[in-house]
């Protein structure tokens, strides 16, 4: 049988393959979100999320050193507030000596390359669980802004590398980089969760931070799933606002809008292999139904395939250590 091209020479060995695929994942790649809780050597297992911890700032040190002893160079932090702590004006959020603000002056202490994002949004703070704060039963735009951009010039002030507002509110970002650019930070980046869907896959993570909605959804603020030409929408409006970096979320469900969002813009595109995702790799691989690490290799490719620069994974260090062998 003579064939003219038989692709199948490309595949013919492990070192072939290698050679020639498309798409390499590096340490490079991943963000590692973390979460943090008052106290001192306090680990808390997230019930829905095997394998992944709360832990007090001390022992957060040792995790994220270990991180960047693996090369991953950026975290993203999310801390638990604690009840007396919330209410209906998120102003726990700006506390100069809050979780949050404490938490990025150690970790920059202790590692100062380590690229350190922060989540900026009310939910962890809001005694209603909502990103936002709330008027008759309604989540209010405007006045919300104005709460996040307190927070994320508490987080600047702390040495954050990046604010990453995560509450998709209307011109936040825009509000949020004037702040920074009037209040001297103008070396503080902004990560933007511009395609952010309201996705049932958020699940675990709202386990961890004990943050989920006390009434209604958050379908009037975060993307309808349906939705494909919104994401790219909501983007370009980010970046026009002034955006380092966009991101949609979650992935694996969304990988077609990541690939929409590369096309459409010039700078870096990230996105955010959330809870659910890696609950779901966890259950089937704990039964035996798939083999784990080869579902996250598989799984981070095509995310980084479909055009993510920059992957926020709970499977980071796992995904490192697996790729080293």
């Amino acid at each position: 049988m003579y064939l003219q091209k038989r692709n199948r020479i490309l595949r013919k060995n492990a070192a072939i393959r290698s050679m020639v695929a498309e798409t390499t994942l590096t340490p490079d790649d991943f963000i590692l979100p973390v979460f943090v809780d008052e106290g001192e050597n306090v680990q808390f297992e997230i019930p829905s999320m095997p394998g992944y911890y709360r832990y007090s700032i001390d022992l957060l040190l040792r995790e994220i050193k270990e991180a960047w002893s693996l090369g991953i160079k950026s975290v993203l932090i999310f801390v638990k507030a604690k009840d007396e702590e919330k209410d209906n004006t998120g102003r726990e959020a700006w506390n100069p000596d809050g979780l949050m603000q404490r938490t990025v002056k150690s970790i920059k202490n202790a590692l100062p390359d380590m690229v350190v994002m922060t989540d900026v949004a009310l939910d962890p703070y809001s005694i209603y669980g909502h990103d936002g704060i709330v008027k008759d039963g309604k989540i209010v735009n405007d006045e919300t802004v104005e709460a996040l951009v307190k927070m994320s010039l508490s987080h600047a002030a702390a040495g954050a590398d990046f604010v990453a507002p995560s509450d998709m509110m209307d011109g936040r970002i825009a509000a949020i980089r004037k702040a920074l650019e009037e209040g001297g930070f103008t070396e503080t980046g902004i990560m933007a969760y511009s395609a952010k869907y309201a996705s049932c896959f958020y699940g675990p993570f709202r386990d961890a931070l004990d943050s989920a909605p006390g009434f209604g959804d958050k379908k009037t603020y975060q993307m309808n799933f349906a939705n494909r030409k919104e994401a790219v929408t909501e983007v370009l409006q980010d970046v026009s606002e002034g955006a380092d970096i966009v991101m949609v979320k979650p992935a694996m469900a969304y990988l077609d809008i990541i690939r929409e969002v590369k096309n459409a813009v010039n700078i870096p595109v990230s996105a955010y292999h959330v809870s659910g995702e890696y609950a779901m790799i966890k259950a089937a691989s704990k039964i035996g139904w798939l083999d784990e690490d080869k579902a996250i290799i598989e799984s981070l490719t095509s995310i980084k395939r479909a055009g993510a620069d920059l992957i926020a994974t709970y499977f980071a260090k796992s995904a490192v250590k697996i790729l080293q062998g």
